[in-house]
């Protein structure tokens, strides 16, 4: 009888412990190299003093890393500071090809620039952008904290702690892809990000 009783529980405790280490969050920079990502274009990203540096090469065009695995439903959260000017992105749900994406921008600007909305490169444009009051909480030279939550067509941005957007959308819901990083073009560019972490949901 008692053996009867144990296995199920002993199963029923494995999903629970299996469920809980899929939900857990992981680390997609390690600190010391650019191990599961991949560089599109020619703009720099390096490691420097554990730091993720993005940084406008000589063609001052747009880049982008992206992680190698692909995400549907996650929850990001990441530090940046921006050093100069700072006009960058978080992708979600994207495919790059050279130096063009397919995907949703959750924005990285200087003050006055939406950071927090989502953009869609090479699609709509602008789908949100946060009130303009939020533009406060923005620490341009600081460091800033991204958290980036995407369930089904709904996405979610935070800034520092305060909400900045929420947005469904059925395009959105529809895809998957990868999480990338985006360098803009013009020159003059220089963020450093640290703590990108990642659970899936």
């Amino acid at each position: 009888m008692k053996k009867r009783i144990l296995l199920p529980l002993l199963l029923i405790l494995g999903s629970v412990g299996m469920s809980y280490a899929q939900k857990k969050s992981s680390k997609l920079f390690n600190g010391k190299n650019l191990d599961g990502w991949t560089v599109y274009g020619t703009e720099k990203w390096y490691v420097k003093d554990g730091l993720l540096v993005c940084e406008s090469g000589p063609d001052k065009g747009y880049g982008y890393l992206g992680t190698n695995e692909s995400f549907k439903d996650f929850e990001l959260s990441v530090d940046f500071k921006q050093q100069a000017n700072g006009n960058s992105g978080i992708f979600i749900r994207s495919s790059i090809e050279g130096t063009k994406i397919t995907g949703w921008q959750a924005e990285v600007a200087p003050p006055g620039h939406d950071t927090g909305g989502i953009y869609e490169s090479y699609g709509r444009g602008w789908l949100i952008k946060p009130d303009p009051e939020k533009d406060k909480y923005l620490k341009m030279g600081e460091w800033n904290t991204m958290k980036i939550k995407v369930v089904g067509p709904t996405v979610t941005t935070w800034l520092n702690g305060h909400e900045m957007i929420t947005l469904t959308d059925e395009k959105i819901g529809a895809a998957e892809g990868s999480i990338a990083l985006q360098i803009h073009d013009g020159g003059g560019i220089k963020v450093e990000w640290k703590n990108l972490t990642v659970k899936r949901l």
